[in-house]
């Protein structure tokens, strides 16, 4: 049974995508074979897929060092994580045969053209989840160091209403008179 919460458009997207791109990619290692001959087309291929490779293994360990930082400085490392999975997805991109993937691989992975990947991730997960009825505004505010009060916490707690007004009553002999109702909850404790 299908999942009712998937889009209308994302079965003939991927269908198209996964006989669109290998078609495409065979025209186009076609053209660039008649070009300049099919030893220098492989060689090119060849070449780009151990680039990748290293290009990969650099801003992999690059992008892993960079979140182990943001840990331990207490934040959250959203912009790492997405450069982590951005870093997965370029270099299994030019670890295929192709051209037009290999384009798509470096933009993923060159430090220089990856800022502008991890704002459209960045933009398509908001989406994706403001969709789904959670707040960006609210989780922005959780995780932004520059939204947190600084202070000292004082250790308490709190009183349900019933007890408080119980306690009140039973001090001064009331019974269990009530006037206006229950009283908001109180918080015992030492304020400074």
């Amino acid at each position: 049974m299908a999942d009712s919460r998937r889009p209308v458009w994302a079965s003939p997207t991927i269908f198209v995508l996964l006989v669109a791109m290998p078609i495409l990619e065979v025209w186009v290692l076609l053209q660039v074979g008649r070009a300049i001959g099919g030893l220098p087309t492989i060689a090119i291929l060849v070449l780009e897929a151990v680039l990748g490779a290293w290009l990969m293994r650099r801003e992999g360990a690059r992008t892993i060092t960079a979140l182990k930082q943001t840990l331990r400085a207490g934040r959250m490392p959203t912009s790492e994580l997405s450069d982590a999975v951005l870093v997965l997805v370029g270099g299994l991109l030019l670890m295929l045969p192709g051209f037009v993937t290999d384009v798509g691989g470096f933009v993923l992975l060159l430090p220089w053209t990856r800022p502008l990947a991890r704002r459209l991730l960045d933009r398509w997960a908001a989406a994706k989840l403001e969709r789904q009825g959670i707040a960006m505004d609210l989780l922005r505010a959780r995780t932004d160091p520059r939204m947190t009060i600084d202070g000292e916490v004082i250790p308490g707690h709190v009183v349900d209403a019933e007890e408080s007004t119980h306690a009140r009553n039973a001090s001064t002999g009331e019974g269990s008179r009530r006037d206006d109702g229950p009283e908001p909850p109180a918080i015992s404790g030492t304020v400074l």
